[in-house]
């Protein structure tokens, strides 16, 4: 039986929301080198991937990519149950620590039924994905890829749950156990198989690098897995209450589903119009294919490696100081004063420090690395225009691609401060989340979607559009998550917000 509020409370804090005390300042510090760790590795190993199959052939680097895709289409699932965790198992107040390992396991059964019926339908259907997102002119050795690549439904799903329940539940080792878990087996299979060095008489080929994927995404789902029954064990070996018995039920659904429902609308508009844009993008060829994919490994490896380990913690510890003045209140509206607005908001003084990582890396971290990704000149040329590089490689001739110097990279500043105060909504009030995405999708995103769709532009000029639909987009999430978060505020103040 769960707790009631005022006795859940209790055993806290009577009269205060403790985000910001001794114990959180200190975990607070370790939660964040944990994520570090768990987001840095597999955003390592895209990176690397990358390289080695430029080495086999650098016309089908573009087909990595496909891996990525697969993934955002996942997304819109993954991101609907699991991001629910840190506003209901984050909320460690009102609900006791068996309470919060039901929603988990049940969480993590939803998303992976979710994923295993999208892997069904993709591996017996998979020219709908490579017709979408693999340029012609390598489509037609892109299905095996496509196939092998579908599992990761099932294994992302079950990797995201796992992910957001256990980082809500205060155990950020278990991400970093199966992405470590990830790295290490995807690096030896690689160096042994598909790399320069590799020991295999066979010659690595693009369909070599997606079977190591494959084994390697199922290996570390089944040990964090492993690891983290090891953790319920424990757990549940410190609850004094042994009347309770761990389950999946129908109950823990319903709790799971209702703030489910704002994060999936979101993530479901969000992505099918990022998707949208690709496919556009796709369509004017391989080499801008391949520069949009170099693109977002610099982005993924270097810029959203802090942001989300940041994003992460900030996320759990928003979730506990919520749930900690829900429990406070005696009503559904609670009036929050200005000390406890200040705490939320606390769990996110880390934006500063986040500003400076992503100027440091837009600015240093791009020279010379989109041409080693790719192996190409042009696609080098492509990408560094993207990100405003002025790098020149000595003794090559000039790329046969002009485009204009379009930048986006300082907009990865606001980016960052954008997903902090964004984590806010997110953890607290998932509907008002949802406010949010749908200013940015409908007010900035689509309208650039139907453009691109109608208008005949040269690939060029196209390229130099997309570097203003997608940077113009940070700066336009950025003041309206702001405005949104401070009309939230605003109401919280006065009491009309349903906690």
């Amino acid at each position: 039986m769960e707790p009631s509020k005022a006795s859940a409370y209790s055993r806290h804090d009577q009269n205060r929301i403790q985000c910001a005390d001794a114990k959180s300042l200190f975990r607070y510090p370790g939660s964040l080198l944990l994520n570090l760790g768990a987001f840095f590795l597999p955003a390592l190993y895209g990176t690397l991937s990358k390289l080695w199959v430029a080495n086999i052939d650098s016309s089908q680097v573009v087909l990595t990519d496909v891996y990525t895709y697969i993934g955002i289409v996942a997304e819109v699932l993954n991101d609907a149950f699991p991001r629910s965790a840190w506003n209901v198992i984050g909320d460690k107040s009102t609900r006791s620590v068996r309470s919060r390992l039901n929603l988990a396991y049940t969480l993590m059964i939803a998303t992976a039924t979710q994923g295993f019926t999208l892997m069904v339908i993709f591996l017996g259907y998979p020219q709908g994905l490579a017709s979408a997102f693999v340029p012609e002119e390598v489509r037609g050795i892109s299905l095996t890829y496509v196939r092998l690549s579908s599992v990761q439904f099932l294994t992302s799903a079950t990797e995201a749950a796992l992910s957001s329940s256990t980082r809500a539940l205060d155990n950020p080792d278990v991400p970093l156990i199966f992405s470590s878990a990830k790295f290490i087996i995807n690096i030896v299979l690689d160096l042994l198989i598909i790399s320069k060095f590799h020991v295999t008489e066979a010659k690595p080929t693009i369909v070599s690098q997606a079977v190591v994927r494959l084994v390697c995404d199922v290996v570390s789902v089944l040990t964090g897995l492993l690891y983290f029954s090891l953790v319920v064990v424990r757990k549940v070996q410190k609850e004094p209450d042994e009347r309770q018995h761990l389950s999946i039920g129908l109950s823990a659904f319903m709790t799971l589903l209702k703030p489910s429902v704002y994060t999936f609308t979101e993530s479901a508009i969000r992505n099918a119009i990022y998707l949208w844009l690709v496919n556009r993008i796709v369509q004017m060829g391989e080499t801008y294919a391949t520069a949009w994919g170099v693109f977002n490994t610099i982005r993924w490896g270097l810029v959203m490696v802090p942001v989300q380990a940041l994003e992460s913690s900030t996320l759990a510890f928003v979730g506990h100081a919520w749930g900690a003045f829900r429990a406070s209140s005696d009503t559904t509206h609670p009036r929050a004063s200005r000390k406890e607005i200040l705490t939320l908001l606390s769990c996110a003084i880390v934006i500063v420090f986040e500003a400076v990582i992503c100027i440091a890396l837009s600015i240093r971290g791009i020279d010379g690395f989109a041409y080693y990704l790719s192996n190409s000149r042009d696609v080098a040329k492509i990408t560094q225009k993207m990100w405003r590089v002025s790098l020149y490689f000595a003794g090559l001739p000039e790329p046969s691609v002009n485009i204009s110097p379009q930048a986006i990279d300082w907009t990865y500043i606001l980016y960052g401060l954008n997903y902090q105060l964004a984590a806010v909504l997110l953890a607290a009030s998932p509907r008002w989340y949802l406010y949010q995405a749908l200013g940015s999708n409908f007010l900035w995103m689509l309208p650039w979607a139907i453009v691109m769709t109608k208008e005949s532009l040269p690939n060029s000029q196209a390229w130099s559009y997309y570097a203003i639909i997608f940077g113009g987009a940070l700066v336009f999430d950025f003041f309206d998550v702001s405005l949104t978060l401070l009309l939230w505020i605003y109401r919280l103040s006065k009491g009309r917000v349903k906690v």
